[in-house]
């Protein structure tokens, strides 16, 4: 994927679990760059009613839905991180439709670039789908500790949830931009509005 006249610039934005991938794209909307954010769009692909939501009940269980119908995240991680073979499966019912409403989305961008979020872009494969990849960067150690706090869950599955992923080696391996969140607000912030002049300018991506 290549920018052009009639096409925008796609940035990938990825990084661990709890390593501030949101707090990025946030500070990047406020500056007006439009953000695709694959785990939202995951959100509404399992609302209740949604034909996704339907299949992953069929397959895990009625275990995996709340009282009120939702997808309950919480059971539903427990039993894929526990098995490969199912979070493969899971991933297989929700990846090709996140893929398609991004790619939808990209397609309606008038901005001279757009952010689009993929928290898997590296173990997905997907680093050529977009012009550059935008890796935010925090030691592991920092990452388990957020990872806890931030979803109240035990170390143990926090850290099955981290090794499922890629390694930072192998982010940091296909970054073409890197920010490392362990600054302060403000320095991210300067970071970003850095990054987005360099977007803005016609030419290369990297």
């Amino acid at each position: 994927m290549h920018a052009s006249p009639t096409h925008p610039r796609v940035v990938g934005l990825t990084g661990g679990i709890a390593s501030g991938k949101t707090t990025i794209s946030s500070l990047f909307g406020e500056l007006g760059v439009p953000v695709i954010d694959s785990d939202q769009i995951a959100r509404e692909l399992v609302a209740p009613g949604a034909p996704a939501l339907t299949e992953i009940v069929e397959r895990f269980g009625q275990d995996c839905l709340l009282p009120d119908g939702r997808l309950d995240r919480v059971v539903l991680r427990q039993i894929v991180f526990d098995d490969p073979k199912l979070r493969n499966e899971l991933n297989a019912i929700l990846h090709p439709r996140i893929r398609a409403e991004t790619n939808r989305r990209i397609a309606e961008v008038t901005h001279p670039y757009c952010l689009v979020v993929v928290p898997l872009l590296v173990e997905s494969g997907l680093t050529a789908t977009v012009d550059s990849v935008l890796v935010v960067d925090l030691a592991e150690s920092e990452q388990l500790a957020r990872l806890i706090q931030r979803d109240g869950i035990s170390a143990e599955l926090a850290g099955k949830m981290i090794a499922a992923q890629a390694t930072r080696r192998e982010r940091l391996d296909v970054a073409d931009h890197v920010i490392d969140n362990t600054g302060s607000t403000e320095t991210l912030r300067d970071r970003v509005a850095a990054l987005d002049r360099q977007f803005r300018k016609p030419g290369p991506a990297g």
